[in-house]
C-alpha cells in the first residue's frame, strides 16, 4: 500500500506544476485523474524507489464568500486527513501572506509532518528572501523552482525520510477482482447477494488496500478474491465526503487488482467521476467489466433502450470499446452471476499468451496486405512481432522505421488484433521497435 502525500497552500503558489513535475519522474506514467470537485488531482510518483500517492488539492482560502472556494477548502481538509505527509507551498515572490498564515494553522491541528517547500526561488536573492518564512513556526524550509524542477530532489529526499513504514503486503496467487464505483451505486448490494447465496466462501480478510475488504469467492470451478471498496471508516474529526473517499478508494482497490467491474446507477449514467474511474482502470493496464445496475428502476424501457444505452457508454470510452457491459439489478439478483463470470472470462483474457509462431502467421500477412502508409517518402517494413513476457497484454512489432508509425495504424493493429484474438475487456499496448 502505498502512503499518500498531499500538496497543500494557498492559491496560486504552483501546486499544481509541482504535482506535474512529480508524476512525470516516473519513466511509465500510473496515473493521473480529475477529483470530483474543482482543482483536485490524484496521481503516482516514486522516488529512490519508493512509491506514493500524490493529491494536488486546490488552493485554500478561509472564510470566503465563494461557494467554490468554501466547497475547495472542505476538500483540503479531507486531504490533510486523508494524507500521511503534507507538502506546504508557499510563493517566496509573495513573502508571508495572511493566507499562508492561515494553512500553517490548519496544518498545526492535525498531527502529519509537514514539509515547508518555498517555490520560485530561482536566484541567490530569492533565496536569501525565503528566510522570512520561518515566522511560520514550521521549522526548516525546502526552496525549490517548481517549473525548473531546481530544489525538488532535496525535498524529495526529506520526504522519503518521513513516510510512513511501507507495508509489507503478503502476496497471493489469486485473482484480485476491485468492484468500484460511485457511492451508492450498488458495490456493497452487489457483494452481498453474491456472498447471500454462495455456500463457498471461505473467509472474510483484511485487504492490502486501506478500508477495502477482500472476500475469498469460489464459482464455476474458479477461485478468486472481490474487494469491496464500499467499507469506509468514518473520520472523527472531518465530515465524510463520500465523493472523496469514493475516488480515493477506487485508486487504491485498483492499483491491487487485476480486473475491476466498474458499477454504475443506470438512473445516473455513466457521468463524469465513473468514467474517471474507467480511465484509471485502462491506464492501470487492468481487465474491465462494466455493470449498468438498478435496471429495474429505469422507466419506459423499448426494445432498443439497451442498445442505446450501450451506445453512448462506449461513445464515453473511445477508443477502448471492446468492454462487456451488462444491465443487472442487484436488488432482484438478475444478471449478478453472469457479471461474475463475465469477470473471470476477462481475467482469463487478460493472462492470455500467443505463441510467437501463431502471432506472426497471422499478424504478418495482415500487414503485408494493409502496410503503415508512407511518411515523407519513407515506407515502413514490419518483419516480426511477438508477445512481451508482461502481467497484461503487450505486444512489439519490429521494423526498420518505428519513429514514422503514427497512432492510427497502431490503433489499426490492436483491431486486428482483438478481432483475432479474444482480449475483450482488457487494454492492449502495442510497441514498434527497431530491427
Amino acid at each position: 500500500m502505498s502512503a499518500i502525500v498531499a500538496i497543500v497552500g494557498r492559491p496560486n503558489v504552483g501546486k499544481s506544476t509541482f504535482f506535474n513535475r512529480l508524476i512525470q519522474r516516473r519513466e511509465a506514467i500510473v496515473d493521473a485523474v480529475s477529483g470530483v470537485t474543482r482543482d483536485r488531482h490524484y496521481g503516482k510518483s516514486d522516488w529512490n524507489g519508493r512509491e506514493f500517492t500524490v493529491i494536488d488539492t486546490g488552493g485554500y482560502v478561509l472564510g470566503s464568500d465563494d461557494v467554490f472556494e468554501v466547497e475547495i477548502d472542505k476538500q483540503v481538509e479531507l486531504a490533510i486527513e486523508e494524507a500521511d505527509v503534507i507538502i506546504f507551498m508557499v510563493d517566496v515572490e509573495a513573502g508571508v501572506t495572511g493566507m499562508d498564515e492561515d494553512v500553517a494553522n490548519l496544518l498545526r491541528r492535525h498531527n502529519k509532518p509537514v514539509l515547508l517547500a518555498i517555490n520560485k526561488v530561482d536566484n541567490g536573492k530569492r533565496a536569501e528572501d525565503a528566510v522570512e518564512f520561518y515566522s511560520l513556526g514550521l521549522g526548516e524550509y525546502y526552496t525549490i523552482a517548481s517549473i525548473s524542477g531546481s530544489g525538488t530532489g532535496e525535498l524529495l529526499d526529506a520526504l522519503i525520510e518521513v513516510l510512513p513504514e511501507q507495508e509489507i503486503v503478503e502476496e497471493t496467487e489469486l485473482p484480485r477482482f476491485a468492484v468500484v464505483g460511485r457511492p451508492n451505486a450498488g458495490k456493497s448490494s452487489f457483494i452481498n447477494a453474491l456472498i447471500g447465496e454462495e455456500r463457498y466462501i471461505v473467509t472474510d480478510v483484511a485487504g492490502t488496500t486501506r478500508d477495502s475488504i477482500d472476500t475469498k469467492y469460489n464459482r464455476f470451478g474458479f477461485e478468486f478474491n472481490l474487494v469491496d471498496t464500499a467499507g469506509i471508516r468514518r473520520k472523527a474529526k472531518v465530515k465524510e465526503d463520500l465523493e472523496f473517499y469514493s475516488v480515493m478508494r477506487s485508486v487504491r482497490a485498483i492499483e491491487h487488482s487485476d480486473v475491476c467491474i466498474v458499477i454504475l446507477d443506470a438512473t445516473r449514467g455513466f457521468d463524469g467521476q465513473v468514467e474517471n474511474i474507467f480511465w484509471l482502470a485502462q491506464r492501470n493496464n487492468k481487465g474491465i467489466v462494466i455493470l449498468v445496475n438498478k435496471w429495474d428502476l429505469v422507466e419506459d424501457k423499448e426494445t432498443n433502450t439497451i442498445k442505446q444505452y450501450t451506445a453512448k457508454i462506449k461513445e464515453a470510452i473511445e477508443p477502448f470499446t471492446d468492454v462487456p457491459i451488462l444491465f443487472i439489478s442487484v436488488l432482484t439478483k438478475q444478471r449478478i452471476y453472469k457479471a461474475i463470470e463475465t469477470a473471470v472470462e476477462v481475467f482469463q483474457n487478460r493472462s492470455k499468451k500467443i505463441q510467437t509462431r501463431k502471432f506472426n502467421d497471422i499478424m504478418l500477412p495482415i500487414i503485408e496486405n494493409n502496410p503503415p502508409p508512407a511518411y515523407k517518402g519513407k515506407y515502413v517494413k514490419i518483419k516480426f512481432c511477438t508477445q512481451l513476457p508482461t502481467p497484461y497484454p503487450q505486444f512489439a512489432f519490429f521494423c526498420n522505421l518505428p519513429q514514422y508509425v503514427r497512432d492510427p495504424y497502431k490503433r489499426f493493429l490492436e483491431n486486428k488484433l482483438r478481432e483475432h484474438f479474444d482480449f475483450t475487456g482488457v487494454p492492449i499496448s502495442i510497441f514498434m521497435r527497431k530491427k
